[in-house]
């Protein structure tokens, strides 16, 4: 009943909020709070000597605070932290909603409640960018606030140009401030396979170096740079990061890469293709046709072990299985794919595909895991357990939607951080193509061309940031930033994005990225798109 009691009251002051005299724009807080009421005047400051008043229960976003506070007022003393006292309160309460949070200030200090860790932990990323762009100044007032989406995604490749631990560390700083909940880390591909499989060594042996890199556009000699690249990353470091981003309440999604974009997968390890023809670790972008063979057994062999130990690595329930753009040339030539289609009584090539993407389903569903794959794994025909990550366009995500699956809204024409973010592109480098502004994302719908039951199956929404052209961690944070903002509010705050307040607000957001040390692209604050 109480709980029930708190939803009525939530729902009756965000009402409340469109009519209030002083509104969360005023707070400059991304993404927008839920709801937002300042009291006329007053505030309470917030120093590196105010105390952390914390159970055990909520230890660890509080520590994460303490960290973050100690970056910004640049001492090595963490804020003390106790059971009692006054300062910044912290608790759980099952009544808030899971992931939501309220927060109060008054002249006692500042009291927040979340329903989860998680909770807590996003009410305090709220509180951390009051106090860096109001120097500590935290308004007398109260706000209550919640999540639109459950799945709020992020995605880095590194598999075309690697990161190593600390990129990824800051990386995932970056997007937990801004309340994203997802790493989808895409770790194998045809340019280098980036994570340590104990049972097939070779992977990362071999696998994980290329002999160049193409640095231009098109296929002339000179726009390769002819220097040998790689890296990957042991099992100890994919512990360490997950478990850092865990810490950031941030599940971290694997991509292993199946049966298409697998060539340095067969480099390493030939007999994985159909002829066992031996294939360098791809220097280029885009699709090549090599593929492994879906005919015989030792591929699912293969894909299982590896499986195996990418679970053992990764607590998380989805597991990405790739599944996209995946030539069919060499399975209509080869006896093995043929011999399997026959078999099992497969209409062709495509159902072949959904055959082996059934199969890792049915594998990963066995070990208590759930499969989510790129929108191709629908041409083969998928079942209703499975998730689709939408890249093509919405309408796979509208049809996965309408037959019941869960989907992922990650369209590429509105999603793909890698691409241009002026029309002009000037001063932007070199980049893979396309053009999406900051305004392009902010009034993206993800829920567009969907009727009301079919809206419930779209989980979350995704940016990705693919790094053919995206080589070291500057580009990165430039490419990132200020967009992740725009869809940190289609994924939190998705039915009260203001595009009349959004200027004002990223310009406090700006101070709180000067702050953090983060290279933003400026683009966005010049007027350019």
């Amino acid at each position: 009943m109480k709980k029930a009691i708190r939803h009525i009251l939530l729902a009756a002051i965000s009402i409340i909020a469109a009519t209030a005299t002083i509104s969360a724009t005023e707070l400059h807080i991304i993404p927008e709070p839920s709801y937002i009421d300042l009291e006329a005047e007053g505030y309470y400051e917030v120093t590196a000597k105010t105390r952390l008043v914390v159970n055990d229960e909520a230890w660890n976003p509080a520590e994460r605070f303490s960290e973050y506070m100690m970056e910004y007022f640049n001492t090595d003393k963490p804020m003390r932290m106790g059971k009692r006292g006054k300062g910044i309160k912290i608790r759980i309460d099952s009544c808030v909603p899971y992931e939501g949070y309220e927060l109060t200030s008054s002249e006692e200090g500042v009291l927040i409640i979340g329903g989860s860790e998680a909770g807590i932990f996003y009410g305090l990323q709220t509180l951390r960018q009051i106090i860096v762009t109001r120097n500590g100044k935290v308004p007398y007032g109260f706000i209550a606030d919640e999540p639109s989406l459950a799945y709020r995604g992020v995605h880095l490749d590194v598999a075309r140009h690697f990161f190593g631990v600390e990129d990824v560390k800051r990386y995932i700083d970056i997007i937990a401030a801004h309340k994203v909940n997802r790493l989808h880390w895409h770790l194998t591909d045809d340019q280098g396979w980036r994570i340590e499989i104990k049972r097939y060594p070779e992977l990362t042996e071999k696998g994980s170096m290329r002999k160049e890199t193409l640095i231009g556009h098109g296929l002339r000699p000179e726009w390769w740079d002819g220097k040998p690249y790689g890296g990957y990353y042991t099992q100890e470091q994919i512990r360490d990061v997950v478990d850092y981003a865990a810490k950031r309440y941030i599940t971290i999604i694997p991509e292993i890469e199946m049966p298409g974009h697998a060539q340095a997968a067969l480099h390493a390890l030939p007999w994985l293709g159909c002829e066992e023809q031996e294939v360098d670790v791809w220097t280029m972008w885009g699709v090549t046709p090599e593929v492994m063979c879906a005919g015989k057994e030792s591929t699912y062999e293969f894909l299982e072990n590896v499986l195996m130990e990418v679970l053992e690595l990764f607590p998380s329930e989805l597991i990405h299985i790739g599944g996209d753009e995946c030539p069919k040339d060499r399975w209509k030539e080869c006896e093995h794919c043929q011999a399997k289609i026959k078999a099992e009584g497969l209409g062709g090539e495509e159902q072949l595909q959904g055959y082996l993407v059934a199969r890792i389903e049915k594998f990963l569903n066995q070990h208590g895991r759930k499969m989510i794959g790129w929108d191709e794994i629908l041409d083969g025909g998928v079942t209703p357990t499975a998730t689709v990550m939408s890249w093509r366009g919405i309408e796979g995500g509208i049809y996965a939607a309408q037959r019941g699956n869960e989907v992922v809204m990650t369209p590429m024409k509105l999603c793909y951080f890698n691409f241009y973010q002026t029309e002009s592109r000037e001063g932007e480098g070199l980049h893979i193509g396309g053009h999406i502004p900051f305004e392009l994302v902010y009034s993206w719908d993800p829920f567009e061309g969907l009727n009301p039951e079919e809206r419930k199956f779209i989980i979350g929404a995704q940016c990705n940031m693919w790094s053919e052209y995206i080589k070291d961690m500057e580009t990165l944070e430039h490419m990132l930033l200020p967009r992740l903002a725009a869809m940190s509010e289609v994924q939190w705050a998705t039915e009260r994005r203001d595009e009349n307040s959004i200027r004002q607000r990223m310009e406090s957001m700006r101070k709180f990225y000067d702050a953090c040390g983060w290279r933003y692209a400026p683009y966005y604050f010049e007027g350019r798109k």
